[in-house]
């Protein structure tokens, strides 16, 4: 007896351990900051704004992109009084991409696209118009793919030895569909599959990319989210919590660094990032490890969320129902 517990408890996991050091791919890798060309997209205000400040305040040489040029110049001058660092602004909308490769152009080879720019319309689909769908679609994901078209062949060819990346910020909502959130989940898990196949095709480049998946973040988005969000997307989505921008974008950029293809931001985007691995590349061994061995308790606790999250659907129904009969 005690021989079949030294294997099952320390043998066992011991040869799990050389064997993920040895199977996964792509392997560990740095990725510096300080001195490079950082281009960052929705960097105006919320978590691009923070992702400008920090990654300025590191050494890095700074360029945001968004819509509004009137927004982009209070960004540079928050930045400039913050750190004395100047940063290069561009307006340009990322569904446009001749636009887009303008600016990327301007800004010259880029080190570490990194792609936080995103609208979101919490609403069901039927109340939803399609003019609110398409446009969700074309800025989450065309808008992505736009930039990354436009910034590839200067990436691939930059004389700089060092690593590249291109990160994308995703969502919570690109892990797990919530109520409410149809468009906005499609064009966010459409962004994984994306950065699934993008690893493949740059990796042999010394390009590495980084899945960024924040939680509800307070952002001046945030309120008029809130103000048109379902009561039930509220009540499911409500245990999710909210971070800061300035501590998304310090999880993020950490993330970058480090080359980690799933970044995660807190407690409960860890647990998700777990249950939700897949085939997503792992570059550490141990995290590996973590995810092979939790898969099956993860896959307990998800089917138990789906089981409040579909209660708390069933009691909201049934409520409207019981009230529109004593009326």
């Amino acid at each position: 007896m005690a021989d079949a517990y030294f294997f099952l408890f320390f043998l066992l996991p011991l040869l799990l351990l050389v064997v993920l050091y040895f199977l996964v791919k792509p392997r560990p890798v740095k990725i510096p900051i300080k001195n490079r060309h950082v281009f960052i997209t929705g960097g105006s205000s919320g978590i691009g704004l923070a992702l400008a400040h920090r990654a300025a305040a590191e050494g890095a040489r700074v360029s945001i992109l968004a819509r509004s040029l009137g927004k982009l110049e209070e960004a540079r001058n928050v930045i400039r009084l913050a750190t004395g660092i100047e940063v290069a602004v561009f307006a340009a909308d990322v569904r446009d991409f001749e636009a887009v490769k303008r600016a990327v152009d301007e800004a010259g080879p880029i080190d570490v696209l990194l792609l936080n720019h995103g609208v979101f319309v919490a609403l069901e689909l039927e109340k939803m118009e399609l003019s609110e769908i398409k446009f969700t679609m074309d800025v989450n994901l065309m808008g992505t793919l736009n930039l990354i078209k436009a910034a590839l062949p200067a990436m691939k060819n930059r004389k700089d030895p060092l690593p590249a990346s291109i990160a994308l910020v995703s969502s919570q909502a690109g892990q797990a569909g919530i109520y409410g959130y149809v468009a906005y989940s499609a064009s966010k898990f459409g962004l994984r599959g994306l950065a699934e196949a993008l690893q493949q095709e740059v990796i042999a480049d010394n390009i590495h990319v980084s899945l960024i998946f924040p939680p509800d973040t307070d952002t001046p988005g945030l309120a008029e989210e809130n103000r048109r969000k379902p009561e039930l997307t509220k009540i499911i989505a409500a245990s999710s919590g909210c971070m800061t921008a300035e501590k998304v974008a310090q999880k993020a950029l950490d993330g970058i660094k480090s080359g980690s293809f799933i970044v995660s931001c807190n407690l409960e985007g860890i647990a998700l990032s777990l249950a939700t691995a897949g085939l997503s590349p792992q570059r550490s061994f141990l995290m590996a490890f973590v995810e092979v061995v939790a898969a099956g308790i993860l896959r307990i606790v998800a089917l138990g969320m789906q089981w409040t999250w579909y209660g708390s659907i069933e009691k909201y129904h049934s409520q409207r129902k019981g009230s529109t009969r004593s009326s």
